[in-house]
């Protein structure tokens, strides 16, 4: 019995150590990309760093970050599923996305469907967007019904139906084929 005893202790303080372990490295993660998005004293390293750190978060290549903001917000958001007129992380659908994305990271306040976000923008071409801006697709009965941030290099973020908050690309056929317009805000 006692030898049970200390086997099961043994195994209790392995499992607090590896808790404790994983506190730790989630907390000095946490903390590195926060002490990232602010300026450091060399732009060029302070560059590097953001663009490995979110390149590492969301899935590919960055070269360059201009607000640093928009990719830290995005990858919190990262995984959230799919859910109509929703805007928590329980669940999120495109125009609640883009929305709370404007408003973390540009503090710019909207609220609206697809179609009301899109009639607040000045379209742009295709080979203008930058980031921050919109992206408008016509996916149901010829309507625009879906929207997503534009983050550069092709990739937009977005709540998906099937997936949930993922990055694309606007080259994905999918996306080629229900691809509307591209929309810059004025206060963006």
């Amino acid at each position: 019995m006692k030898m049970i005893h200390s086997k099961s202790g043994a195994s209790h303080r392995y499992n607090l150590c590896l808790i404790w372990v994983s506190l730790i490295l989630v907390s000095a993660i946490n903390a590195s990309a926060q002490r990232n998005l602010k300026p450091d004293s060399d732009p060029e390293q302070q560059q590097l760093e953001w663009c490995f750190i979110y390149s590492n978060l969301l899935g590919y290549d960055l070269n360059y970050v201009i607000n640093p903001l928009l990719y830290d917000n995005v990858s919190k958001w990262m995984g959230t599923p799919y859910k109509y007129a929703g805007n928590t992380k329980s669940g999120i659908d495109c125009s609640g996305l883009v929305c709370q994305l404007l408003k973390d990271s540009y503090n710019i306040n909207l609220q609206g469907s697809s179609r009301d976000l899109h009639k607040k923008t000045n379209k742009i071409d295709k080979k203008d967007l930058r980031e921050g801006d919109l992206v408008f697709f016509k996916i149901r009965k010829g309507k625009i019904s879906h929207v997503g941030v534009y983050l550069g290099k092709n990739k937009f973020a977005h709540s998906s139906t099937s997936l949930g908050v993922i990055v694309s690309d606007l080259d994905e056929p999918y996306y080629l084929k229900y691809f509307y317009s591209a929309g810059r805000l004025t206060s963006n």
